[in-house]
């Protein structure tokens, strides 16, 4: 049990040892921010310093920060619908090829289609609520995640399931086994980029529709032409996003992918 433990917080050491390239990314984006504001001034441009002022204004409101939780529980939502959906009819089709020629014009549909249109679509059958934005999220992260499970199962090692089939291994234990985790390195690159893909359409429809959070707040911005509140709230859903991701979906991956380390010859050694 000790040892389990000692990986995990080794594990936690090297991810958030990588993470001081992303801050470097990020030095390097609030250095051009700022010299886009001193070149168009602060009513078309505020300056880093100024908008992180306002984010903590905002921040230090109860009201707001439920305002954030409730576009991050949204976006959760829809992501979730969409990644246990997608990734089970995302397995089905890449152990069919008939069935993958069949889903794939209408995940193409999904990726064509701007989110906009869906938007306008669910209004009138779920109404401005909380239905409509966590339909949008679901919807606008579905396909990558059905690309993601089934070009995993499509590209796994067969030769392995052959050396189980042969050793007498159930189908389900082979499937479970063998081809999900296999799946999982294609997966979660594909997850990532859903709960991303989620947060932007539950913030849009949250904003076309007034159903508060994020995108509600967004909307008064606008009507009120200030710029500084616009870019705090957009900061505020990117940090909830950061958190989301960070929080649950890297974890869920260190677990679920530690085989793979221990399948290193570095690894082994150590």
């Amino acid at each position: 049990m000790i040892m389990g433990l000692a990986h995990r917080a080794g594990r936690v050491a090297r991810f958030l040892w990588s993470g001081w390239a992303g801050l470097s990314g990020l030095a390097v984006f609030a250095a051009v921010w700022q010299l886009g504001a001193e070149a168009y001034g602060s009513f078309v441009l505020p300056a880093p310093a100024e908008t992180i002022q306002t984010l903590f204004k905002l921040a230090a409101d109860p009201d707001n920060r439920m305002l954030v939780l409730s576009t991050s529980l949204r976006a959760l939502a829809g992501f979730s619908l969409a990644a246990v959906f997608g990734t089970m009819v995302g397995v089905v089709a890449g152990y069919h090829p008939a069935i993958m020629r069949l889903a794939r014009p209408q995940v193409t549909l999904l990726i064509g289609v701007p989110p906009i249109a869906w938007i306008v679509l669910l209004m009138i059958w779920f109404g401005m609520g909380a239905g409509t934005v966590i339909a949008t999220a679901a919807i606008a992260a579905l396909p990558l995640v059905f690309v993601g499970a089934a070009e995993g199962i499509q590209t796994r090692d067969r030769s392995l399931e052959d050396m189980a089939r042969m050793a007498g291994l159930s189908p389900l234990v082979r499937l479970f086994k063998i081809s999900l985790r296999q799946m999982l390195h294609s997966l979660f690159p594909s997850l990532v980029m859903a709960l991303g893909t989620a947060f932007k359409a539950a913030v849009m429809a949250e904003l076309l529709a007034n159903a508060g959070g994020i995108g509600g707040a967004l909307a008064n911005a606008r009507s009120a032409l200030d710029v500084k509140a616009a870019l705090a709230w957009i900061l505020l859903s990117v940090i909830a996003l950061i958190g989301v991701e960070y929080g649950i979906v890297q974890p869920l991956r260190a677990e679920a992918e530690a085989w793979r380390e221990a399948a290193q010859p570095w690894g082994v050694r150590r």
